[in-house]
């Protein structure tokens, strides 16, 4: 043990790759760069550092092209070259690059502290919001600016490719340049100060099943280099020094745990039926391209949530038609002939980098968000639409609109699909004419008149997460009433099933495509309510799979009828806790 190193500590941070690993801690030490400032340049000085700054970028998109034909050439790798795609986007974005240029000419600095102000403004802007999927497209353009400054001042990055023993890496952070190209064999998992469950390296760790553990902020401070480190990416747990007790005990969990992973992958191939031949139908919920090859090697039979926003991101314009048209037709041919639900736009004016003239709203999860917003802006919504419409001549593509409140909302929107459908045909643009359009149920409204809602929409899809929050008054992102986030909630449950049966009687397709889909605590009080669509990531699929396949769909309406009796959340979760327990052992770890 290295003099001065912490034994026997734990620490909880967010697991965001599943999976236990102990091994030899190796730190990668955070690498300050030194940014010169050159203040009050004369104009013949400003040229040459905009022509500095623009070599640096073309630098980096250079470096970037390669690491995409290296990347390409790994036949596993594959599916994540998208992400370097999307980085070398951004060395053309607006925001990052114009802005500097701009900055270089109106404070008349040099290129470095120019694009040093620009990152600055930029990660102010991110870290302003609550939502974590934007402050991890935050870091990303971060991560490019990193880059690029780099590369005007000469300096080069230690290459994470060069580790040559096996190791659990320990950084500040990690950017998805790096993630994509650590060798499996070598790094059995990762800790870092930095991220959350949404950002590209997280997402990347999942697919390569490299147990990682994020959000740990005094990490780099406790440990040493060749500490002894258990990693759990399932609990978010990470021990320094562990003493030979803990390790024995973490090396059966590991067996366990591996043992049940292996076992969940002979589901992979087989339907989602019930003992007594009911089939479910388990769906994903997708961000990224990389993500669809790992939900169809786990049989997921279509995307039940397809989510837009990162086209309007990290940009100070509006994406065009062509983009969403590219990017809904690229998931829509993979995923065919099963079913892609793509949700329309779901982000406030706040949100936005591009100037669309909304001032910061005191309380944006209930102000102009989502549908609402593109209501107020429906020359955003028709692009979005006709590049989505276009995209279905491709594969089974539905629409879904997101928190609609009520009937003339939802007709107002139909009224511009309507309108996108007209333009198409007199531009002479093909589509498919039968598009189904649905709604999100998560807002307490909706869920309260879903019989008038029924007669106009083609199916619902229950958003748990935001229901939940509306319903029980509560913000997600406060501290001091996470407590209260309680998915079993009685008031929660008997607002799912009164929209299940809703759509039942009126003969539409419902599903659940929040976190509690994809919760396998939650499956079976799911399913006692009536539910036979459930969408969530990709990992889930096997749990809940395995569950589904355990259980027989007769036994689970008492189950129902039971919980619906139940005046507090922890009524319900002893009964379901006790059986999970009784009927099928080992389901859950």
């Amino acid at each position: 043990m290295k003099t001065g190193s912490c034994v026997g500590i734990t620490l909880k941070g967010i697991g965001v790759s599943p999976g236990i690993v102990i091994g030899k801690a190796l730190i990668i030490p955070e690498e300050g760069v030194e940014v010169p400032a050159f203040c009050h340049l004369e104009d013949s000085f400003l040229l040459h550092e905009i022509e500095r700054f623009k070599r640096a970028v073309k630098i980096s998109q250079e470096q970037l092209q390669r690491l995409r034909a290296k990347i390409l050439q790994n036949k596993k790798g594959r599916e994540h070259v998208h992400i370097i795609d999307a980085y070398i986007m951004m060395l053309y974005d607006e925001m990052l690059i114009e802005d500097t240029i701009k900055t270089i000419k109106r404070e008349k600095v040099n290129a470095e502290w120019a694009l040093k102000m620009v990152l600055r403004g930029i990660r102010e802007f991110f870290d302003k919001t609550e939502d974590e999927y934007l402050r991890e497209r935050g870091a990303d353009i971060e991560h490019i600016g990193d880059r690029i400054l780099r590369n005007l001042i000469g300096k080069r990055r230690d290459k994470i490719t060069d580790i040559d023993e096996e190791v659990i890496v320990v950084a500040k952070d990690l950017a998805p340049t790096d993630t994509v190209q650590l060798s499996k064999d070598k790094v059995k998992g990762f800790v870092t100060v930095m991220g959350g469950r949404t950002s590209h390296t997280a997402i990347v760790a999942r697919s390569m099943e490299i147990p990682a553990v994020v959000g740990l902020e005094n990490i780099m401070t406790l440990l040493r280099n060749g500490d002894t480190v258990i990693v759990d990416g399932t609990s978010g747990t990470v021990v320094i020094n562990p003493s030979m007790e803990v390790i024995r005990e973490y090396e059966w969990h590991k067996k366990q745990f591996f043992s049940y992973e292996k076992s969940l992958h002979n589901y992979s191939e087989l339907p989602a039926e019930t003992i007594d031949g009911k089939r479910i139908r388990l769906m994903g919920n997708v961000e990224f391209l990389n993500e669809i090859g790992q939900l169809t090697d786990h049989g997921a039979e279509g995307i039940g949530l397809y989510r837009t926003e990162f086209l309007y991101l990290g940009r100070t314009d509006l994406p065009t038609e062509e983009e969403h048209l590219s990017a809904c037709k690229k998931v829509a041919e993979r995923v065919s002939p099963h079913p892609t639900i793509i949700r329309t736009l779901d982000l406030g004016g706040d949100k936005f980098t591009s100037n669309l003239g909304y001032e910061k709203e005191v309380n944006p999860a209930m102000g102009l968000r989502a549908i609402r917003l593109c209501m107020k802006r429906p020359d955003v919504f028709k692009t979005q639409l006709k590049g989505i419409l276009r995209a279905s001549v491709f594969g089974n593509i539905k629409i879904m609109f997101p928190m609609i409140s009520g009937v003339a909302e939802f007709l107002g929107a139909l009224k511009v699909f309507e309108e996108a459908k007209s333009e198409l045909r007199r531009e002479k643009k093909p589509f498919d004419p039968d598009v189904e359009v649905g709604i999100m149920i998560e807002v307490p409204s909706a869920a309260i008149v879903a019989d008038h809602l029924a007669k106009h929409v083609a199916f619902f899809s229950i958003g748990t997460n935001d229901l939940l929050q509306y319903c029980l008054a509560i913000d997600r992102g406060n501290e001091h009433v996470d407590y209260l986030y309680e998915p079993l909630h009685p008031a929660l449950l008997r607002t799912i099933k009164g929209v299940i049966d809703v759509a039942n009687r009126a003969g539409i397709d419902v599903s659940v495509c929040g976190e509690m889909a994809g919760d396998p605590s939650c499956t079976m009080a799911l399913l006692a309510l009536g539910l036979k669509q459930l969408s969530m990531n990709a990992l889930a699929i096997l749990r809940v799979k395995k569950i589904v396949r355990s259980i027989r769909y007769s036994d689970m309406m008492s189950l129902g009828e039971k919980i619906l009796e139940f005046s507090t959340t922890s009524e319900v979760e002893s009964y379901i806790n006790y059986e999970m327990k009784s009927r099928f052992e080992g389901v859950l770890i």
